[in-house]
């Protein structure tokens, strides 16, 4: 099935934060993400936007690689549910680390441009 207009639009938003995350780029991630963001761990860490774009562009955590697999999105009115896999090395205090969780997350359409509102990271089944 062919994508709608904001099936798209949320699509590449997706791909502009993931871009953003590898790239350490501070003002893409603040223009990305929603004020109120809730953006989950699957260690059930819980990340505000302030906290989430820190550790990222200050490169507390450094993203080597990131891999979205098995997509889905849903649309509801001026939201969207996406899902995904996101498999992902990084580099935290001089470590290198490798995992692939499952990912809820929820864009909304403020403005007139898609902020990711929520995300939430869980261990994948056995």
């Amino acid at each position: 099935m062919a994508e709608t207009g904001n099936e798209a639009a949320v699509t590449a938003a997706v791909e502009a934060l993931t871009k953003a995350m590898l790239q350490a780029d501070r003002a893409a991630l603040e223009r990305l993400v929603a004020d109120q963001l809730s953006y989950g761990h699957s260690s059930g860490l819980v990340e505000t936007k302030a906290q989430f774009v820190d550790v990222i562009a200050n490169r507390k955590t450094v993203y080597k690689s990131i891999t979205l697999s098995e997509p889905s999105t849903v649309m509801a009115g001026d939201n969207a549910v996406v899902r995904h896999i996101f498999s992902n090395t990084t580099e935290t205090a001089g470590k290198t680390a490798s995992i692939s969780v499952g990912i809820l997350q929820v864009w909304q359409k403020q403005a007139g441009n898609w902020k990711l509102l929520a995300r939430q990271a869980f261990r994948l089944p056995a």
